[in-house]
Order: C-alpha cells, then structure tokens, then sequence
C-alpha cells in the first residue's frame, strides 16, 4: 500500500484521509429556481455548464443551508455555514426529475458546496489549499443544544443568515458508510471530494420546520436571487456525526 498523502497547512503537516470524530449539525432544504442556481454555479467556474443542478421537478431544484459545529476533529474546533446545491453527475447526461428523485432515494448523493465561511484561519487555509472549498472567514452565534437549533452567521459586519429550526422526529442511528461527493469551485479549479459519513446518531427530521431569515451581505443578496421557497421542503438536526475526508480528485 502506497504512503497517506500528506500537506502542509500553515507549517502543520496535514496527514490523509483527514477524521471528524465529533461534529453536530442543523440544515434545512429549500427549493430554488433552477436556472438561477445555474448561473450561480456558473459565475464561479472557467467551464461554465460542468455542473449542473438536480431538479427535483420542472424549473426547481435543491439549496441546502446548514450550520455545522466541528468538535473534535483533525483541523481542531470550529464553526461552518453552508450553502449547496444539489447536483447531477457530470460524467453523465442530465437525467430528468423523476429519475434524480429516485437516484436520492438510493443515496447516491453529490453537492456542490458553493459558499462556506468559517471561523477559524487554521481550517480556511486547509479547505482552500486541499480541497478547493470556498471558506471566507465569518463570525458565527449558534445554539446546537436546544430543541429548537438556531444559528446566525455575519462577516463583515453584516448579517448573511440566520436560520431556526423546529425539532423533528427521531430517525434511527446509523453505523453504515454514507459516501457524499462533494465538489467545490475555487481559482478556477472543479475538484471533487470523497466525504465519508462513517456513523450518524441524535438524528431528529421533519417535513418544513425551518425559518430563514437573510441579511444585507453579498452571500444573501444571492441567496435572494435563487429565488428560494417561501417554506423549507425538509430540516433536520444531528447529535454527533463521524466522517472522514480524502484526497479531492480534479475534473
């Protein structure tokens, strides 16, 4: 067997595949309007049309919004706000909404993860230098605890979300490898990702349940040009999920 990959982030060697062996998280999913979605995959690709958006039904498709607290992890503590998009293979035709809702009942799950800020430097340069991911630096207010999840991301000064979930139903724990591929945009680059959920539990989910509420920064303006349903489809919130992070792969 060939040696780990290794690299260097901010004079610390970096050894693959990189461990979270506790992170919590809340999401919740919203419909958007599909060719919208586009040109925002768009705007931050050289090749515009290499990825494009899982439609769900005729002219929408999925944006997920979610806050993630890293616990204990190879890139220590921190906090992450996602935005991302459901996505098609793009090493295969585009597929039609029926067959990309049936493709999800199967697991075979691929997101672009199109904004991430962060809060901490060490975790910035390790997302932007192995993996691609756009992570900014934001400030974050979050409560993972209570039963209904809030949190609140502003960078700059200026408020780019804040998202309150209701609590679901419990789901079953799972110790079964749930791989995502998660592709990311960044200098022009698509890179695809290998991320492994390798045990999920304190699972509680539920039809709608979530209010989003957008500020004045740039990252909101656009989520407002998504066109975003008025009621999130689905919101979920997790106790403690174990995964793991390979080496991306360029396409």
């Amino acid at each position: 067997m060939s040696a780990p990959s290794t690299h260097d982030v901010l004079g610390t060697t970096v050894t693959m595949p990189v461990e979270i062996r506790h992170a919590r998280c809340f999401v919740a999913g919203f419909t958007a309007d599909t060719a919208a979605v586009q040109r925002a995959i768009d705007s931050e690709s050289t090749r515009p049309g290499t990825l494009r958006p899982l439609r769900i039904r005729p002219g929408r498709s999925m944006c997920m919004i979610v806050f993630v607290d890293y616990i204990d992890g190879d890139l220590g503590p921190y906090n992450e706000f996602g935005v991302c998009f459901l996505v098609e293979d793009p090493s295969q035709p585009p597929t039609s909404p029926l067959s990309a809702l049936a493709s999800l009942v199967k697991g075979d799950a691929r997101a672009l993860v199109h904004r991430l800020p962060v809060d901490g430097e060490f975790t910035l340069a390790a997302g932007r230098g192995i993996w691609g991911f756009p992570k900014t630096l934001a400030d974050f207010d979050v409560d993972h605890t209570s039963a209904g999840r809030h949190g609140r991301v502003e960078a700059d000064g200026r408020l780019i979300a804040e998202l309150r979930l209701k609590a679901g139903l419990k789901v079953p724990d799972t110790t079964a490898d749930t791989v995502l591929n998660a592709y990311s945009q960044l200098d022009g680059v698509t890179r695809m990702t290998p991320w492994r959920l390798t045990s999920v539990s304190g699972t509680r989910t539920r039809i709608g349940g979530a209010t989003l509420t957008l500020g004045d920064h740039p990252i909101a303006d656009e989520l407002r040009s998504l066109r975003l349903g008025r009621h999130a489809l689905m919101s979920s919130s997790v106790d403690k999920i174990t995964m793991r992070f390979e080496d991306p792969i360029v396409i």
